[in-house]
């Protein structure tokens, strides 16, 4: 039996990945990358707060004050743990400027772009079929009432 370098195993540990089984890493993942929060700043940071249901816009860098503004609704903290989250994967990156005061912004890496394309996608989707969702809900709880 030989032994094998680290980057075998690591090569070995990718074919082994099976979100169906609970020890496996990138059933964690799944679990961050389907959170609203995530595709919300993941869309807002890629430029696609416009009104236009699916309409992508250019992804620039934000301000945490700019992120914060367009998602209604989230908390400072979830903000701070989403944004520090997606940061630990690689998803994004923040920059620290050393003004007066100090101006922190976050920006989208090419791994949070890939993951962006599909994220937009679910945006767009809840969106688009709103309406036809609500119909049914009210279909099912009026048979249940």
């Amino acid at each position: 039996m030989g032994t094998t370098s680290a980057a075998q195993r690591r090569a070995q540990a990718k074919v082994e990945y099976n979100a169906f089984l609970a020890a496996c890493p990138s059933r964690q993942l799944l679990d961050r990358i389907s959170d609203k929060w995530v595709v919300l700043v993941l869309c807002a940071l890629a430029g696609d707060a416009s009104d236009q249901p699916g309409a992508a816009g250019d992804a620039a860098a934000m301000r945490y004050s700019e992120i914060s503004r367009l998602l209604a609704g989230v908390s400072q903290k979830m903000l701070t743990q989403t944004l520090r989250s997606l940061e630990r994967d690689g998803l994004i990156t923040r920059t620290v400027t050393p003004t007066v005061p100090v101006t922190v912004s976050y920006k989208m890496t090419d791994l949070g772009l890939s993951l962006h394309h599909l994220t937009r996608g679910l945006r767009s989707w809840a969106q688009s079929h709103m309406d036809e969702v609500l119909t049914h809900r009210a279909t099912y709880d009026a048979r249940l009432s």
